[in-house]
């Protein structure tokens, strides 16, 4: 074999740009970029088949809805409406001016220019006050000629826009929407109801309407799928610990929103926040949990409060020995210490001891 044929061969993984690694979601954003480092190159067998390469086992990241490049919103043709007015009413006095020409009682037959002069200033007419249309704050018309899109109009008040091409109106302002209770799972497998507040905008008024169906639908469903990715990182409680949890809302919500704003930006929608109102347990294990985190607060408060005695009853034996006032031995040592700690535990609000009961 050459040398060239010897050469391992370097394998290339692709990403999308815009794909967000779910151990990414819940680390803060970093405040300058840093390139990261070019993999290297796996060994490769005789036959031709990678071995030993670590990327070969993990799958590839999640690609988002592609861009359309070619339907990107642009200002859409459109005139000033008092323009169209004045050509209207123009064209008006032109119709009447004819009209006087060709009257029923004059004496002249009409010539033919005057036949063509009328019918000119009809048709100005009819197209100047027929593309007249008022633009309101916080919407857009999107235009669109047979099938093409044009452009989109977001000017307010009287405005001309052909006749001849398609107008959709479609709201610009911002919004916020509130669903239903959506069903959902931790990292431990426990069922969850969880209330998500979406504050949005549409961004991008040519995508929004032109390259999905229905862009509200759309965003409820990626409303849904991102909290079922997002919340299924992390327990709902640390029982055993203080590691992370869904109880963090703002770690929650920024990692939502980031990850909510990738799904939605191909179809032109702008997602600002998206928040976890409520996260609680579904009905069919909310007693249960209940019962649980009952049981970890009282371990905890016993902890505590035994803690608590043991300091105290040190403290005594040290003071009392220390200063001579008792002398004692081995078994009189464990028998004061098991006194004082029966008795500094049932006054600090423990339960009772076994003997005692």
């Amino acid at each position: 074999m050459t040398e060239l044929q010897k050469r391992p061969l370097p394998v290339r993984v692709r990403r999308h740009p815009d794909g967000i690694p779910m151990n990414d979601l819940f680390r803060p954003a970093p405040s300058r970029p840093t390139p990261a480092p070019s993999p290297a190159p796996p060994p490769r067998r005789t036959d031709g088949e990678t071995t030993g390469s670590p990327a070969a086992s993990v799958p590839p990241p999640r690609r988002p809805a592609p861009d359309e490049p070619g339907l990107t919103e642009r200002p859409g043709p459109a005139l000033s409406g008092w323009v169209a007015v004045v050509t209207g009413l123009t064209a008006l006095a032109g119709v009447a001016s004819v009209l006087w020409r060709v009257r029923p009682l004059h004496t002249a037959e009409p010539a033919p220019w005057q036949w063509a002069a009328l019918a000119g200033c009809a048709v100005v007419a009819v197209v100047s006050f027929g593309g007249l249309t008022r633009g309101r704050t916080g919407s857009a018309w999107v235009l669109s000629l047979f099938g093409r899109y044009r452009g989109s109009v977001r000017r307010t008040g009287l405005v001309w826009i052909s006749p001849f091409v398609l107008r959709r109106r479609i709201d610009v302002r911002l919004r916020h929407w509130r669903g239903e209770p959506i069903a959902v799972v931790d990292a431990e497998g426990s069922a969850l109801r969880v209330v998500v507040l979406v504050v949005w905008s549409v961004r991008d008024t040519a995508r929004a309407l032109l390259a999905v169906d229905d862009h509200l639908c759309y965003l409820r469903e990626q409303v849904e799928a991102a909290t079922a990715r997002v919340l299924s990182q992390l327990p709902a409680d640390a029982f055993r610990g203080g590691a992370p949890t869904l109880r963090d809302a703002e770690a929650v919500g920024d990692a939502l929103t980031r990850m909510l704003a990738a799904e939605c930006r191909p179809v032109g929608i702008a997602v600002f926040s998206a928040q976890p109102t409520r996260i609680e347990y579904a009905p069919e294990v909310a007693a249960a949990m209940r019962r649980r985190q009952i049981a970890v607060l009282d371990a905890k408060h016993r902890d505590s409060v035994l803690t608590g005695v043991i300091d105290a009853v040190d403290d005594t034996v040290t003071r009392l020995t220390t200063r001579g006032l008792v002398e004692l031995d081995d078994f009189e040592r464990q028998a004061l210490v098991k006194d004082l700690t029966v008795a500094f535990y049932t006054r600090s609000g423990g339960p009772a001891a076994p003997d005692e009961e």
